[in-house]
């Protein structure tokens, strides 16, 4: 059976712990890493990235999109999404003590 990632993390000074599962957990574990830099979809590529930002966001957590013009063949622009909240990983199945 494969267990999936799964992060409890609270935001500081005094959030209630929030237990994120999946490619939320997987969002979750790269703003943190990420720090001030964030996110964008093109350098952590995942399917739904603004989907796992929601439901973060629902789950509390302060994350800012800033809006990021590219060029290319297929020029645009993209959303770059960096976490706010200052945030305490209580538990990480990815981070497994060996």
């Amino acid at each position: 059976m494969i267990q999936k990632l799964t992060i409890t993390a609270r935001t500081l000074p005094d959030g209630k712990p929030v237990t994120v599962i999946g490619r939320d957990a997987w969002a979750l574990r790269n703003l943190v890493d990420a720090g001030a830099a964030g996110c964008t979809p093109i350098d952590h590529p995942g399917p739904r990235w603004s989907h796992y930002v929601f439901k973060l966001r629902r789950a509390g957590f302060l994350i800012e999109t800033i809006d990021e013009k590219h060029g290319g063949p297929f020029a645009g622009s993209h959303a770059r999404y960096v976490l706010r909240s200052h945030v305490e990983i209580i538990k990480d199945t990815s981070r497994r003590a060996a």
